[in-house]
């Protein structure tokens, strides 16, 4: 530990050391979290009698480490005779420092005032003061009103009534709650925009922020309406802009407040953002220094992650850039603190001012003149896999915008009639398919002149590592895409791994290539564009290298992207990847329903087994003579669907055997699946709808306890649909459906209840599903897109629909929450007994995977599940129940041992969640210290063990410590991913050892309680080497791991790189927490054959899609590619799976005919993909005529696409 000097941005989470104030005791002491105050506070004190008594003020963000908070306690606070906190966010904002000086005033009698630094009061905060109700309340009504003479009232009022001396303060002056800050009318402006900003900066005289924004909009011709205000939050503030935007409506707004009108747990969505109908900028005054911005690759700190990016989220803003950077102007002598003024920096007040620009084109522009780019992503880079997007029919959904932005007079010429020409006339010209790309006509290109001259334009560094990674150019552009009058139909371009396989092993930062900035230029200054549609997640923009947050003009995505509107249509369920856009693309998230979901049911010889098995209980009362043939039959069915594998041989007690068969089958019938795809704007009709409701009635809310519950209930049945599988459970489904379908009376209240709600609610909801064009239609005419939460419909989350929104995330201060505590407790749980149960002893070792997108979905299941395993819990504040801290819990309360912990965050995680990994961090650093025996606490001693290696080889103490303690790994700063995806799909792998190596390189990055990344290859090889258990888990349904590549990414991933060390693979559990009140532990072997069955080659399924087309033939070469990818990251891909595949999509008559038909490309890339398994040995069990008749699809499918059919 060593000191370091105080900043102006405070402490911040990638500084080493801690912060020492130098400061003198004096009998006044303000902490407060607000610069202004110190600023204002700076100008009052001039204005006070000589003999006043001294005052000092520091920021809190400089008290940000406990043993900082103690010294400065000790020096100061124990001197001070009235000490005033004024806290943003409530007590969990400071809840050390908070008891800290609780303890001090308790001993030296010292008036202590706790204030909210709001406008509006909060009596818990407010009850941890030691004056009276009345006496808190009215300093902090001089400090709400703010300005000088009332911190001069203020400073008095404190000496007068807490130090006895005769001043006589005058009460607190009404100072407006709003105003106008100047004004420059312009004679004929381009557009009108206001800006909004704390009436606090205005009073303080901190303005240099805003004037610079002034500035940027008079040169770029736009008339601003600057507006000094208290808080958003005052409805009598709301009003009074109501009124003013009757008479002077902008055509934008730019706030620079933080937090939001809504709140985390408002029910009702609040109207006041919908009733100005405006987009609305989230401008951001960053709270830290200018040089801890520069230096870090976080953006922001994550006290402004929380106040000025997942707060305004919520308000449904459009986020933009950090326009300014705190920056010491003095230190003033006699408050001996440093008054902070916010420094504006140029180029990003710049960029706000260029995103404003083009914004107001949105809404000035006639239709008939925008030119809008509709960008299918694309990856893997081949023609059978153009338009990914999770969930959704992307093709069908582009020609659904497509007609209505026709119908909305956008100028479109030759607009096809359906969606498979549509992929046809995009798939007929240049793509990114390496294979084809010299063999096709190019209908549009960028010159090389057109792109050296902007190429000159970036900054130098970026030119340098451009020019170092991919060379100097040499030729034209060609542009992938389809010009269909004023709309483009992009193909986004390739990240750059296809060109060079070998970068998939060691660059997880990979620049974009000249082709990629080349396509976004053309975009722009050859096209013209005036807006950006996004379709699907996701693309490959957002996940670019560069700061995590507040991007600057050195990150990638706004090197490609600059300053263009971006739409975005997202999957609802997944905020995480959606937020990642939002934050680093100025993205509108225009979120879509899932797909239509439905019960998986029974087919084929699964259907046969369960007639079998009724047949049989019908045989033992009526023909018992009749079993051992029945029997014969049975064993005959469970050898051959390989039901043995999964459930043992057949013991002696058949009739147990049967039970356990049946409720196999009663799981695998009640598996959710999904039944098609989205199409934009569309609402599911007929069954599909049906099913739909049924999948999200099914699971409880808060206030309902679901609807099988409810029949249940009403039917005196003793049975939890919820967590058990047996006939009943079907039943109640089947009622359930009937229910819905009305074919019958509600059985009972509760079920009368459901149904209401159902009417009242749910369907209403899903009805509004048109939305999702309705409200992108209505961005692009430069309206406000109102916000929407985010989470699974089919997991308890109702409350996310209708779609069609700006979705938002969570407060991520109050994560993990409660609830989630006692999933992820309950998961570690069942993850430990089934453990023991089969090793006959505990675990010791465990690594898990932790993604962003599922600890915003989940709240934080993830973290709690790592937390209980370690045998922490954390602890929340009184009243906002945000995470404060955690307590070790003792080995008697625990009742087994503590498990050492590996954390593989993704980058998501790891830009979102700073504090989580603090919080993790400081919770394995904690269990590290704890006095344990080996037995009960073995991550203690291997740290000790380690400690004592790595100080043996010359390290340092730190270093060592460091090496020893590391149990948090992720990618590099700014990089993302687990560097499997492209080695899988280039081919370019022979062994377990090259996909560890490629895990490895990309994994490596050790995070320290600071967020620091420390790359550590030999460390994580050790962590790895010792594993005993891999989990990854699931919180719902409505996607499963064959769907996406992460899946195999990570828990694939961990599973070679412990197979390529050791030799063998670690036990690897698949975690199903899609049912929260009942987490299940599975193997990942048994959640493998479940889908398979339940999903990959059920003809439910495969109907389904095959009602979409192209895009239909696509999932399913998909499925292929991410089975074939466990198979070789985990090797528990069994041979049956793969010829039920062969048979299901390519040997079936009906459904090969249909893949030839809609992309010939995917019919011949899953037959290769199944023949390559064959030839790496991972497929072994498999006859020449199944080959042979792979390899004459191959070659049919190429033929097909050669002549063009």
């Amino acid at each position: 530990m060593h000191r370091i000097a105080p900043q102006a941005g405070g402490w911040t989470a990638d500084t080493e050391g801690v912060i020492i104030i130098d400061q003198n005791p004096a009998p006044i002491v303000l902490l407060t979290m607000a610069d202004t105050d110190i600023q204002t506070l700076a100008a009052a004190i001039d204005h006070l009698p000589d003999n006043f008594p001294a005052i000092r003020a520091l920021n809190l963000s400089q008290l940000q480490q406990q043993y900082s908070i103690d010294n400065y306690g000790d020096k100061v606070l124990s001197q001070a005779r009235v000490i005033i906190l004024r806290l943003l966010g409530g007590r969990g904002s400071w809840s050390y420092g908070l008891e800290v000086v609780k303890e001090i005033v308790e001993e030296t009698g010292a008036t202590l005032f706790v204030l909210p630094g709001e406008d509006k009061p909060d009596l818990e905060l407010m009850s941890h003061s030691t004056a009276s109700l009345t006496t808190v309340n009215q300093l902090w009504c001089y400090f709400t009103e703010a300005g000088i003479d009332n911190w001069i009232n203020a400073a008095k009022f404190i000496a007068h009534t807490c130090l006895h001396l005769d001043y006589s303060p005058s009460p607190p002056r009404v100072v407006p709650r709003w105003g106008i800050y100047s004004q420059i009318t312009l004679s004929q402006p381009q557009a009108r925009t206001w800006i909004l900003f704390y009436r606090s900066h205005y009073l303080a005289g901190n303005t240099k922020a805003i004037d610079a924004l002034i500035t940027a909009f008079t040169q770029r011709n736009i008339e601003t309406v600057p507006i000094f205000l208290s808080s958003l939050r005052e409805i009598e503030v709301q009003e009074e802009l109501l009124t003013l935007f009757s008479h002077h409506p902008p055509d934008l707004i730019l706030d620079t407040t933080s937090f939001s009108i809504q709140r985390p747990e408002d029910k009702q969505h609040h109207h006041f953002w919908q009733s100005l109908n405006k987009p609305i900028f989230q401008v951001i005054l960053s709270s830290s220094s200018l040089e801890a911005y520069q230096q870090g690759y976080q953006g922001l700190s994550p006290r402004d992650v929380a106040m000025n990016i997942a707060l305004p989220e919520m308000d449904g803003k459009i986020i933009t850039r950090a326009i300014s950077f705190k920056s010491v102007l003095t230190r003033h002598p006699k408050l001996e603190t440093e008054i902070v003024i916010y420094q504006p920096l140029p180029h990003r007040v710049d960029f706000v001012a260029d995103l404003t620009a083009n914004y107001c084109q949105l809404s000035s522009l006639p239709n008939s003149q925008k030119k809008i780019a509709l960008i299918f992503p694309n990856y893997p880079n081949k023609d059978g896999r153009i338009a990914n997007g999770v969930g959704l029919d992307t093709p069908a959904s582009g020609l659904e915008i497509l007609r209505a932005l026709q119908t909305q007079g956008y100028t479109l010429t030759d607009l096809p009639d359906h969606s498979d020409e549509l992929m046809r006339l995009l798939i007929s010209g240049i793509t990114n398919d390496l294979e084809t790309r010299e063999l096709k006509p190019i209908y549009q290109s960028l010159s090389l002149e057109a792109y050296l001259d902007y190429f000159s334009s970036l900054p130098p560094d970026n030119q340098s590592a451009l020019l170092d990674r991919w060379g100097h150019p040499d030729k034209d552009f060609p542009i992938p895409g389809l010009q269909l009058g004023n709309v483009f139909i992009g193909i986004q371009p390739s990240r750059g791994y296809d060109l060079d396989p070998t970068l998939n092993y060691h660059s997880p930062d990979l620049e974009p290539t000249h082709s990629y900035l080349a396509f976004y230029h053309w975009l722009r200054q050859e096209f013209h564009v005036t807006a950006v549609i996004n379709l699907g997640k996701h693309g490959n923009l957002e996940w670019l290298p560069g700061k995590s947050l507040a991007l600057s003009p050195h990150c990638y995505p706004e090197i490609a992207f600059s300053s263009l509107p971006n739409f975005y249509p997202f999957i609802v369920n997944d905020p995480g990847e959606g937020s990642n856009a939002k934050r680093r693309s100025q993205a509108v998230i225009i979120d879509h329903l899932t797909p239509p979901m439905t019960r998986a049911e029974l087919y084929g010889d699964w259907e046969k087994l369960e007639s079998l098995i009724d047949e049989y209980y019908q045989a033992e009362s009526l023909d018992p003579s009749r079993l051992a043939l029945i029997r014969e039959r049975i064993n005959d069915l469970v050898a051959k669907t390989n039901l043995d594998r999964e459930l043992g041989t057949i013991s002696a007690s058949f009739g147990q055997f049967l039970t356990v068969v049946d409720g196999y089958l009663c799981e695998l019938k009640e598996a959710q699946i999904r039944d098609g795809l989205h199409i934009f704007g569309q609402c599911p009709q007929g069954q599909q709808l049906i099913d739909l409701i049924q999948s999200i009635a099914r699971s409880p809310s808060p206030d309902r306890p679901g609807l099988t519950r409810s029949i249940a209930l009403d039917l005196h049945l003793d049975c939890d649909p919820l967590t058990e599988y047996n006939d009943t459970t079907t039943y109640l489904e089947s009622l359930a459906q009937d229910l819905i379908s009305q074919k019958i009376e509600p059985v009972g209240e509760n079920t009368a209840k459901e149904l209401v709600w159902l009417e009242n609610q749910l369907i209403p909801a899903l009805k509004q599903t048109p939305d999702e064009l309705t409200y992108l239609l209505k961005g692009l005419a430069g309206q406000y897109v109102p916000s929407g939460a985010s989470g699974a419909p089919t997991r308890g989350r109702p409350d996310v629909l209708p779609t069609g929104r700006n979705f938002y995330s969570v407060d991520t201060r109050a994560i993990p929450t409660e609830t989630a505590w006692e999933v992820g407790r309950k998961a570690a749980e069942a993850l430990i007994e089934r453990y023991t149960q089969e090793n006959g002893e505990y675990p010791r070792t465990l690594a898990i995977s932790i993604w962003g997108t599922s600890t915003m979905r989940n709240s934080g299941e993830d973290v709690a599940e790592a937390m209980a395993l370690l045998g922490i819990r954390p602890l929340w504040d009184g009243f906002f129940r945000r995470v404060v801290g955690f307590e070790i819990l003792t080995p008697s309360s625990l009742g087994r041992p503590r498990i050492d912990v590996t954390v593989r965050v993704s980058g998501f995680f790891r830009d979102s969640f700073p504090s989580i990994l603090h919080l993790l961090n400081s919770g394995i650093n904690a269990v590290a210290c704890q006095e344990e025996e080996e037995k009960i606490n073995p991550l203690a001693a291997k740290v000790k063990t380690e400690r004592e290696f790595w100080l043996n080889q010359g390290l340092g103490e730190k270093e060592a410590k460091l090496r020893a303690t590391a149990r948090i790994f992720g990618c590099k700063p700014g990089a993302y991913g687990a560097g499997l995806q492209g080695l899988i799909e280039s081919q370019n792998w022979q062994n377990d050892q090259d996909l560890a190596n490629a895990y490895i390189n990309w994994s490596c990055y050790a995070y320290d309680s600071q967020g620091t990344a420390h790359s550590l290859p030999e460390v994580l090889r050790n962590r790895l080497q010792e594993l005993e258990i891999v989990l990854h888990n699931q919180d719902n349904r409505e996607h499963d791991i064959f769907d996406s590549d992460d899946y195999y990414q990570f828990q694939g991933g961990l599973t070679a790189s412990v197979r390529a060390l050791t030799g063998k693979n670690p036990v690897t559990y698949f975690g199903d927490h899609s049912r929260p009140e009942n987490p299940r532990i599975r193997t990942l072997e048994e959640e493998i054959r479940r889908v398979y069955r339940s999903r990959v080659v059920n003809p439910k399924w495969i109907a389904g899609v095959m009602r979409h087309g192209y895009k239909g033939a696509f999932e399913m070469a998909a499925t292929v590619d991410y089975i074939f990818a466990y198979s070789a990251t985990t090797h528990l891909v069994e041979d049956f799976i793969y010829q039920g595949v062969a048979e299901a999509y390519l040997f079936d008559e009906k459904v090969q005919q249909f893949i030839q038909e809609k992309n010939p490309w995917a019919l011949r890339d899953m037959a290769e993909r199944l023949l390559e398994a064959q030839q790496r040995g991972l497929w072994t069990q498999v006859d020449q005529k199944t080959l042979d008749r792979l390899r004459a699809i191959v070659h049919e499918a190429e033929g097909a696409i050669e002549s063009g059919q």
